[in-house]
């Protein structure tokens, strides 16, 4: 397995695809490289490979042995090292369960908007030298968004195009109270990994797409035994090769020239840091 000792050697990808629970195989015929952050080694080795005619990285999430739970997962290396490696749109694929009935498992859903209910996690690289707030009124590339809702539609979905993702600190999974909760706040969907994923994407200046697969209804939705890990998995097994080849289309749309704002995301700021 190669070591890549600078950015500048390591082969170029356009896209970033980063697998959530049960998507470590991706990319076939791939190159991998180890890429060295200021903050660590990301998940795993990039793989680098061609999908639908384009340079694609992809990173498991959680590591291909599944090691780093939600709330240790290495999110700044990860969005770090895709940056490194020429990435500047990026697909998120996840598992999540569905604050509404709505949206049973199986459903696909392209959220809008994100509520943050994590604790502790590091979600900024702007910690020292220079106050730097950027826009995250709109925490999701309105491009990338848009070829995902029209690449399901296509491919036969029917996509919950809006909602609101909620993220929690993880790793266990909510009580029936804080469920219900956060439907009343009008929340539509509930995972653990969108956040700080989302707002580090925002500080690179990247697009950022996710892709939520609904693999339960969330405790307080519904009456039974609560969500297990054994019925996330098996839902998100069932539907993994379909959302595959989604992400394939996806890719396959995403357009070559950026014109959403993700790109002009630190313009005018003073940035402490230099950006790979």
């Amino acid at each position: 397995m190669p070591t890549q000792p600078s950015a500048a050697a390591q082969p170029a990808a356009e896209i970033g695809v980063i697998g959530g629970s049960g998507f470590y195989s991706f990319l076939h015929d791939v190159e991998e490289v180890r890429v060295q952050t200021p903050y660590g080694p990301p998940s795993d080795p990039i793989a680098i490979g061609e999908l639908a005619g384009r340079r694609v990285a992809f990173v498991p999430r959680h590591g291909r042995d599944h090691r780093f739970p939600p709330h240790k997962i290495p999110y700044r290396a990860n969005l770090w090292a895709l940056r490194s490696l020429g990435v500047r749109q990026v697909l998120a694929p996840s598992a999540v369960g569905s604050l509404t009935p709505d949206h049973g498992p199986g459903t696909l859903a392209i959220p809008d908007q994100l509520a943050d209910r994590t604790s502790g996690r590091e979600q900024t690289y702007y910690e020292h030298g220079a106050a730097v707030h950027v826009s995250f009124s709109d925490p999701y590339c309105p491009a990338g968004r848009r070829a995902a809702v029209e690449s399901a539609r296509t491919a036969g979905w029917d996509p919950a195009d809006r909602g609101t993702l909620v993220v929690i600190e993880g790793p266990r999974f909510s009580t029936r109270a804080e469920s219900q909760w956060f439907a009343s706040q009008g929340w539509t969907l509930i995972g653990m990994t969108g956040h700080p994923e989302a707002v580090l994407a925002r500080e690179l200046a990247l697009c950022y797409t996710s892709l939520c697969l609904v693999t339960d209804l969330d405790a307080g939705i519904e009456e039974g035994e609560g969500v297990t890990m054994e019925e996330v998995l098996r839902v998100f097994g069932e539907n993994i090769d379909r959302l595959r080849t989604l992400i394939a289309d996806v890719v396959k749309t995403l357009p070559a020239e950026r014109d959403c704002p993700c790109p002009n995301a630190l313009d005018g700021m003073k940035l402490p840091l230099e950006l790979p």
